[in-house]
């Protein structure tokens, strides 16, 4: 977190880094989306990765039931 980067690493060695301010950036509107992107990047970070990496975040942040994920 100190890097305000999620790191992904793949089995085969490989991987990627989520620029986390750059996503909030590009997706939310206001405090209350970062707030929403804040909790789920500390508390379920394999889940916000999925979701950037699937193009779903947004519609995450939006509220719509089939995105927001169980508690």
């Amino acid at each position: 977190m100190d890097t305000a980067c999620v790191e992904l690493r793949f089995s085969d060695g490989s991987g990627i880094d989520i620029d986390t301010i750059g996503v909030e950036n590009e997706v939310a509107d206001n405090r209350y989306q970062r707030g929403d992107l804040d909790w789920l990047l500390y508390n379920k970070p394999l889940e916000y990765a999925q979701l950037v990496l699937g193009g779903d975040l947004e519609e995450y942040i939006q509220g719509t039931a089939e995105h927001r994920l169980e508690d």
